[in-house]
């Protein structure tokens, strides 16, 4: 029992509750990628949040294993790395190349890169209780990232009134899931664990607040914009582009009709100066009008 902390139920209570709720809001995106797989692409989703999920989860463990007592969170960190690798995988078979390669690099700079290195600095750098507290700052600087990341949903549900993607069921299991670790971290008198639980517990209740707020509201639906219809009389239409025709038509063979009287009088080698000023517009009375 030396790993469950025998000296009090609540900790193997709360912590049990805490893999319970955990295991929930870790299935959460099965459906998501169950379209995906389906589909054959990615819609546009992007990687990121599975990638530091992973990651999370990663350091959790670590902090599990150097810390005594702290099994449970061993397990459900533990289920966490395999879904959210089952996660990658998918998005890795079905992205677009330049997703895909974005995503490898991300899980080799930060999954591979970033934890062996917290891994040997912990290990050579700090000694006994320091690397117990070395390693639980930086859980908690990083899963108070990771707790903060609804902030953009927040806002994108306050700008459009609507809380189409903020589900309340995912809401109400992540404030779930904090209060049954903070309560684990409070009984574990553990406060690496206990901290960012209360920040996650504070923006649960805030979008559950904005959820009461936002639910009567119509959803909105970004439609394409669609330019002003306007009706054509096609009838019109063709008597326009036919007078047009004609008077296009017309304009020349006025300038021929010039022309030609022009050089009527240059053969005749006398002034028509007068006579050819006061040739008429109608280019049918021009025809023939050459004079000897």
């Amino acid at each position: 029992m030396g790993m469950f902390s025998a000296d009090n139920p609540w900790v193997f209570i709360f912590g049990l509750l805490g893999n319970i709720s955990s295991f929930v809001v870790f299935l959460a995106p099965v459906p998501t990628f169950v379209r995906i797989f389906k589909k054959k692409s990615t819609e546009g989703f992007q990687s990121i949040p599975y990638v530091v999920s992973l990651f999370s989860a990663m350091l959790w463990i670590y902090y599990a294993f150097v810390k005594s007592g702290a099994f449970l969170l061993i397990t459900i960190n533990s289920f966490g790395c395999v879904i959210e690798t089952i996660y990658i995988a998918i998005y890795i078979a079905y992205a677009p190349k330049q997703a895909r390669m974005f995503t490898l690099r991300i899980l080799i700079l930060l999954n591979f890169g970033g934890f062996c290195s917290i891994l040997l600095l912990s290990h050579f750098l700090a000694k006994g209780s320091n690397r117990v507290q070395l390693l639980g700052w930086i859980c908690v600087a990083f899963a108070t990232s990771v707790f903060a990341a609804p902030l953009s949903i927040m806002r994108q549900v306050i700008r459009t009134k609507s809380v189409e993607f903020m589900p309340f069921y995912l809401s109400f299991l992540l404030t779930l899931s904090a209060i049954m670790w903070l309560f684990y971290g409070i009984f574990l008198k553990d406060l690496y664990i206990s901290i960012p639980n209360v920040l996650g517990f504070v923006f649960g209740l805030l979008q559950m607040v904005l959820y009461a707020v936002y639910k009567n509201y119509k959803t909105v639906v970004i439609e394409e914009v669609k330019l002003p219809e306007h009706s054509i009389d096609v009838t019109k239409l063709s008597r326009v582009i036919d007078s047009e025709v004609q008077e296009m038509s017309s304009e020349p063979e006025v300038h021929d009709h010039k022309m030609i009287a022009m050089s009527c009088r240059l053969e005749n080698g006398h002034d028509q100066r007068e006579k050819i000023m006061d040739i008429p517009i109608n280019p049918n009375q021009l025809l023939g009008k050459c004079e000897a």
